[in-house]
């Protein structure tokens, strides 16, 4: 299902629209700011203070106080109720370790961004739902305290059998050209506009054989040297933050083609524009990769 376009002040979870203009109102929403932090601070031995180690990020939780309000129709109340908990009872996120839903968020004045985890609370208080209101308090935990662009970005890169762009005048033999046997090499760009690092995910679509993926600005390398790929058939490798993993076509897990050096949980896009570049072996000159990701900010 395609996501639904947010009004200035509208908030989206799981299909069902809240906040401006909506039976779902919010008296107060919090858990926008700082998303909290874990240290990792040491006592200094036989000294005063603390030596500050690395602070990680927590799940950010993001709190909602409000209630669905429809004059006179309680029934109307309580299934738009039930629609939100079915928007956190989908299986295939509820079972699924790993797996989150998106809570999209367009704030007046701005566009539409996005959180992704998973709804932790949705207590609502029926008292009053026979007249129509029913008080409602609710919990998100972002998993990923991130906050990402709302449209996904995608940049497709095939190789090219030449590098250079051509030919300069004036030409001196001998001409020396790439053989369509060897390996090729073709830059790519890539922006992310926002403020944070972004994680990508990375699609090989065949045919080619001895994989290698790099990221210029950073030089971090992602290579498949066993790896051989045949028309039709791909391999994907997901960098996002608790979806890490390499399949196959078919489903199967492939990560044991990946070299033991290449680190999908570094492979990060940062702010700006920056250049990709990947080598394979391809006679027809038809594989191609797919980079999609997502802007991503630390504020909302």
């Amino acid at each position: 299902m395609p996501d639904v376009d947010l009004n200035e002040g509208q908030w989206d979870l799981g299909g069902v629209l809240m906040g401006t203009g909506t039976p779902i109102r919010f008296k107060e929403v919090t858990g926008l700011g700082w998303p909290g932090t874990r240290d990792s601070d040491v006592d200094r031995p036989s000294a005063d203070g603390t030596y500050p180690g690395p602070d990680y990020y927590t799940a950010r939780t993001i709190e909602f106080d409000g209630g669905i309000t429809i004059p006179g129709n309680g029934p109307a109340c309580e299934a738009l109720l039930a629609q939100l908990q079915a928007a956190a009872d989908d299986p295939a996120i509820r079972l699924v370790g790993g797996a989150t839903m998106p809570l999209r968020v367009r704030r007046p004045g701005g566009t539409t961004r996005r959180a992704n985890g998973r709804l932790r609370r949705c207590a609502p208080e029926m008292a009053t739902a026979i007249h129509g209101r029913i008080e409602l308090d609710m919990a998100f935990e972002a998993t990923d305290p991130t906050w990402y662009g709302d449209t996904e970005q995608t940049l497709d890169i095939p190789l090219g059998w030449m590098t250079g762009g051509g030919f300069t005048a004036p030409v001196v033999a001998p001409i020396f050209v790439t053989s369509a046997t060897t390996t090729a090499e073709r830059p790519g760009w890539v922006t992310n506009a926002g403020t944070r690092d972004t994680w990508p995910v990375l699609r090989i679509q065949g045919p080619c054989n001895n994989v290698t993926i790099t990221h210029a600005t950073s030089g971090r390398v992602l290579a498949l040297p066993t790896l051989a790929l045949t028309a039709g058939q791909w391999v994907e490798m997901d960098t996002r933050p608790g979806r890490l993993s390499v399949v196959r076509e078919n489903g199967g897990n492939a990560e044991t083609y990946l070299a033991a050096a290449s680190r999908l949980d570094l492979f990060s896009l940062p702010p700006g524009t920056s250049e990709m570049r990947w080598t394979a072996v391809d006679p027809t000159n038809t594989a191609r990769l797919t980079i999609t990701w997502r802007d991503a900010y630390t504020a909302l």
